[in-house]
């Protein structure tokens, strides 16, 4: 990195930012209360508040959202007349999944190859990390030219919408010239990228019913209708043979202009094993960025250790249906519903329940915000130039806040890279993604507040 003034007092501080990552990664913030306990989500909620306290920022609140979890607010008052940025994280997370797995606790920060390890490092701790050290780059260099509002949520990662709906109810409370998102990440370690569309998702929990009880399978197997088999077709009826995603009336053919994502990456970005195909038709990017992906997230049945000789009476599943921005949420629900329906085989009873939804997103890359960023990036990452590509995950707070601020301009970036392993086990982040990320936004501000 060119040597800069923010850029060596980033370097100083990087530090006392491994400390404080350590610290807030220690709390088990998943907002999941019938899981872990709110507790953890309260601590890590009331760290994020006292760290704004020691920045100077004022009306600093813990606020209680109406889906139960609270999200932290903060204000850092610029020099008058300048423009407003929000900085936008969250501080939940996802669960650990299997522990076993983890090469070191997931709740502990640990380094090793060069890496800090633990749930939350990269997805979205860090990127709370991030902002606190890009405003103490310039507040030891000069001031912060800006205005400053810092919103980090608390269950971003449940789609309960909390933040969402207590912003639509306090709609001056978040709004701003420009909003960072600091939830995303790069297309790979030291290529610096904005991310310009997310992908919006359903969240649908489905439960089929056939019997009044369990029966004998060899008493009754091969007449009486089995719960679980008629799961199992329906959950196939989703997919073509090569795995495309096949929701009745849902468009799936969109292509990607962009970055392109070339198959052997992907295959190491994602650790696809040795002889497994990937799924789907067109390019990678078409099918990870504007395309509808059907996932199924678990299912309800008897475990194999323990299981009787029965026909199942019930069974359910929860299924995630990822939307790319052409298609609204909500008609994709009522056609994953629809689809559902239609193919539950046998007259079998089904029911579904939507217990999530997000918009798709499409941010408009041509504003002044997008160059001062890139010419920020320059510096941050010499030699390399701002990409622009997608992701194929939900953020749904952007469309509420773009419905609620439409002339604002909202850039996405992060530590999320593909080496970070965001929602898997052993999440990591990278310090020098960290470090240069923290001295892009550093500079974005100063850029962004001169232009």
């Amino acid at each position: 990195m060119s040597s800069n003034p923010v850029a060596e007092t980033v370097a100083s501080l990087l530090p006392r930012a491994k400390a404080e990552l350590t610290e807030l990664v220690a709390f088990k913030s998943v907002a999941d209360f019938a899981q872990f306990p709110k507790s953890e989500s309260e601590g890590a909620a009331n760290w994020i508040a006292d760290a704004l306290r020691a920045e100077d920022f004022v009306d600093v609140a813990v606020l209680d959202t109406p889906d139960g979890t609270q999200s932290v607010y903060g204000y850092l008052p610029g020099p008058e007349g300048a423009k407003t940025v929000l900085l936008y994280a969250h501080y939940d997370v996802q669960p650990p999944l299997d522990e076993a797995g983890w090469a070191t606790p997931p709740f502990e920060l640990t380094e090793r190859d060069g890496r800090w390890y633990g749930r939350g490092t990269a997805d979205c701790k860090g990127g709370a990390i991030m902002h606190l050290l890009a405003l103490r780059a310039l507040k030891a260099n000069g001031g912060v030219p800006v205005h400053v509002k810092v919103i980090v949520e608390g269950s971003e990662e449940q789609g309960t919408g909390g933040l969402e709906r207590y912003a639509e109810q306090h709609p001056e409370l978040l709004k701003a010239d420009t909003i960072v998102i600091g939830d995303a990440g790069n297309f790979r370690v030291g290529l610096p990228t904005v991310t310009t569309t997310l992908r919006g998702m359903t969240l649908l929990r489905v439960q089929i019913d056939t019997l009044a009880g369990n029966l004998h399978s060899g008493q009754f197997g091969g007449a009486a209708p089995d719960a679980l088999g008629s799961l199992i077709r329906v959950l196939d009826s989703l997919r073509a043979e090569d795995g495309s995603t096949t929701v009745d009336g849902l468009d799936a053919t969109a292509r990607w202009e962009g970055l392109e994502y070339t198959e052997e990456q992907f295959r190491k970005d994602a650790k696809v094993l040795d002889g497994v195909g990937l799924i789907g038709d067109g390019s990678v990017a078409d099918r990870i960025w504007a395309r509808p992906a059907v996932t199924v997230l678990g299912i309800d049945c008897p475990p194999v250790v323990g299981a009787t000789p029965s026909v199942q009476s019930s069974a359910r599943a929860l299924i995630s249906l990822r939307v790319p921005p052409s298609v609204d949420s909500a008609e994709a629900t009522k056609l994953l519903q629809a689809h559902i329906e239609a193919h539950t085989p046998w007259g079998a009873r089904v029911s579904t329940e939507q217990i999530g939804q997000g918009q798709a997103f499409r941010a408009d890359a041509s504003s002044p915000a997008y160059q001062a960023m890139a010419d920020a990036m320059a510096v941050a990452y010499p030699g390399e130039t701002m990409q622009y590509a997608g992701q194929g995950g939900s953020i749904p707070l952007c469309n509420t806040l773009a419905g609620l601020y439409p002339e604002a301009e909202i850039l996405l970036i992060g530590l999320s890279e593909p080496e970070a392993q965001i929602h898997a086990v052993n999440e990591s982040v990278s310090p020098e993604e960290l470090e240069r990320l923290s001295v892009a936004e550093a500079l974005f501000l100063r850029n962004y507040a001169a232009g």
